[in-house]
């Protein structure tokens, strides 16, 4: 089921849920769709497929999606609460999007070991410039040493974070032991 419009949630949310989803759309490479719910109905081959997802955090919709099936929706007005509040507040959907983005997109942990790189760049570019201020300029006593720990070392931090993210998440890939495919039909 796919939500048309939205009926009696504030703009933060529907603002909020709209950019959640289309950045979740670029990060994974798992064709999750925009705007859907959890609640949809679905084969029983694709049942027998989710159950054997043995995932701690189940992000439902992108779990569905990367089995890899057919899927289409029926878009519907969502009617407006009746009765009682959303105990869905701010942290709870701050929560889901990073459920969302850890489970099915490594893309955050690749930005920090770029961001580790554009650092390292930076901070040996800075260090040349210090080393180059400090013997042709005047200098406060003491921060030229300063300057170059200071950017060399976040530099190497960022660089190494990133680093071990990169294997963090291959090790993640791993452990939930997912098919590499799954087969639809067989002639054996």
């Amino acid at each position: 089921a796919k939500r048309k419009k939205r009926k009696g949630e504030s703009f933060f949310k529907k603002a909020t849920a709209s950019i959640f989803y289309r950045l979740l759309k670029k990060l994974t490479s798992v064709d999750i769709p925009v705007d859907t719910g959890d609640f949809r109905i679905i084969s029983r081959r694709i049942k027998l497929e989710f159950e054997k997802m043995n995932e701690t955090n189940k992000f439902i919709r992108g779990m569905v999606s990367w089995v890899g099936y057919k899927q289409t929706f029926i878009e519907y007005d969502r009617a407006e609460r009746k009765v009682g509040e959303t105990k869905f507040g701010f942290s709870k959907m701050f929560n889901f999007a990073v459920d969302g983005l850890t489970s099915f997109s490594t893309v955050p942990l690749k930005l920090i070991l770029y961001l580790g790189v554009i650092t390292s760049i930076i901070s040996f570019l800075s260090i040349i410039i210090a080393l180059l201020t400090f013997l042709f300029g005047e200098t406060v006593r003491g921060w030229t040493s300063m300057q170059i720990s200071i950017l060399f070392f976040s530099g190497i931090q960022l660089f190494s974070l990133g680093l071990i993210g990169q294997y963090l998440g291959r090790i993640f890939d791993e452990v939930r032991k997912r098919p590499y495919y799954i087969i639809e039909e067989s002639n054996v």
